[in-house]
């Protein structure tokens, strides 16, 4: 009897999870469009972002979830040809909130054997016939309205609540204001809106305006980058995706009832580069002695890296590690940061008086006990050092890029001296032994300098053959950063931004 009273308790106790479940399910909201909904993966490649990835950091996902279904390079039209949508709408159930954002890919060629996914312009019920060139298959081309109507009805069907969206403005400029597409796409969009009675959200018009009260300097590079003016950046999502959600906030649309009061907002974090090495490499406060890491940032996206120069005037691959620098260094690295490690100008100075900077010649193992102050030093092989630099920083889980050093402005036999069987050929084995990336930057800039003749680059020394001023600094700077852009399989090289 007991038994059974269990039994019957369980059974009254799993009827009433699913009565529950069924009657008050969590809403979903999903977002239907192209690139600048969700760019690529969604991960923020190349910095940019689409308003899809950003638009839940407003609202309460405890009470609704997200689910950013856009795709790059689709219109209204090849989103459903390709099946997108039919994957959203088999999923979709009563009280799902549906965002439909296109028309930045409909003005297309109907027909082409490179995307065809253009739309006929307008809302009407007008058709083209077509074989595709790129499907290979026979096709009925509509309107863009009849697309985007398509969608609406078919969601409302499953009981979802469609929300229309306009196409997001480009970073286009004239005269000061940013052009609207009010008289098509955004057009467009809001006829098939009220005719459908459905929300509608003139995302278009209303981010022109915010654009405009920031102006054109500080938009670009900031919610856009001057590479792409149809893709925004984090910042630039979250722009969008603020002026969606205050538009739905003056909206009738129960959306408006998940939006969080005081949304935190959390943009990437920005990628460190750490910079080490000498004072070819430093910031040396001296106009006249510039180190290439002080131009270096100005050919980075610094939205989204952080450069950091621990680079010190007059250190050796020694003396950078007996006096802590290096412990410092390692202390603040993490996982996916880059370290860039560029040694050698102090290195072939005397081991045991003087400066007491010198380093052993070479990638050995060899030692040599050093006595000062009554302090006794080990001093190993320049190799040794650059190798405990390259290990200790992907212990950390940092990537480490190996430079040799740059060149002096010595001419022995009217060619730039070079140093590549010593420093430069050493830190390309320590490199190789240990698996990190390499430059050959004496090289590189050796071969640019005899480019430019003898009396170009003394303007670029201007105290003395080993360092560079301001002009100097900046052009082997730009030579770092075009040969990062070319080293297969380094991430970094998506930070690098060389205007061309």
């Amino acid at each position: 009897m007991k038994s059974i009273k269990i039994f019957s308790a369980l059974i009254l106790a799993l009827l009433f999870f699913n009565f529950t479940a069924k009657k008050d399910p969590k809403p979903t909201v999903y977002t239907v469009g192209d690139s600048t909904v969700k760019n690529g993966s969604g991960k923020g490649d190349g910095g940019l972002w689409g308003w899809g990835d950003y638009i839940g950091q407003f609202l309460d996902t405890t009470k609704v979830t997200i689910e950013n279904h856009a795709l790059g390079g689709t219109s209204s039209r090849t989103f459903q040809d390709k099946g997108l949508w039919i994957e959203v709408l088999n999923k979709l159930k009563k009280g799902d909130y549906v965002l439909i954002q296109f028309g930045h890919n409909d003005d297309g060629p109907l027909n082409d054997s490179l995307r065809a996914r253009g739309t006929i312009k307008g809302i009407g019920d007008e058709t083209k016939e077509i074989d595709n060139m790129l499907t290979k298959k026979h096709e009925t081309v509509h309107s863009y309205g009849w697309y985007i109507q398509k969608v609406v009805r078919e969601a409302k069907s499953k009981g979802a609540i469609p929300i229309i969206c306009s196409p997001i403005p480009r970073n286009d400029w004239k005269e000061g204001k940013v052009p609207r597409n009010d008289k098509s796409y955004g057009l467009w969009a809001k006829q098939i809106a009220e005719k459908e009675k459905v929300t509608f959200i003139n995302l278009n018009e209303k981010m022109a305006i915010e654009m405009e009260k920031f102006g054109e300097a500080k938009v670009t590079g900031t919610y856009f980058y001057k590479k792409d003016h149809t893709h925004t950046s984090a910042k630039g999502a979250v722009l969008s995706a603020s002026v969606i959600i205050n538009e739905l906030k003056m909206s009738k649309n129960s959306l408006k009832n998940y939006i969080l009061k005081d949304p935190k907002i959390v943009l990437p974090a920005k990628k460190k580069v750490f910079l080490i090495g000498d004072s070819t490499m430093a910031n040396n406060n001296n106009v006249n002695a510039v180190g290439w890491g002080v131009a270096f940032p100005q050919y980075c996206d610094t939205t989204r890296v952080e450069i950091i120069n621990k680079a010190r005037g007059g250190r050796s691959t020694r003396t950078f590690v007996t006096e802590g620098l290096w412990d410092k260094v390692k202390e603040q690295l993490q996982p996916g940061n880059y370290i860039l490690i560029q040694f050698g100008h102090n290195d072939a100075g005397a081991v045991d008086k003087e400066k007491f900077r010198g380093s052993l010649k070479g990638n050995g193992d060899e030692t040599q006990i050093v006595v000062r102050d009554s302090v006794t030093d080990t001093v190993h092989t320049f190799g040794f050092y650059m190798e405990k630099f390259i290990k200790e920083a992907k212990e950390k889980g940092a990537i480490p890029i190996v430079l040799s050093q740059t060149p002096r402005n010595e001419w022995p036999n009217d060619k730039v001296e070079r140093r590549a069987d010593t420093y430069g050929n050493w830190s390309k084995i320590a490199a190789e032994k240990q698996g990190a990336f390499y430059i050959d930057l004496n090289e590189i800039v050796a071969v640019k300098y005899e480019a430019l003749g003898k009396e170009k680059v003394k303007e670029f020394f201007p105290k003395d053959h080993t360092h560079t001023g301001g002009e100097g600094a900046a052009f082997n700077a730009l030579a770092v950063a075009e040969a990062i852009k070319k080293i297969k399989d380094c991430g970094l090289k998506d930070y690098i931004e060389i205007a061309k």
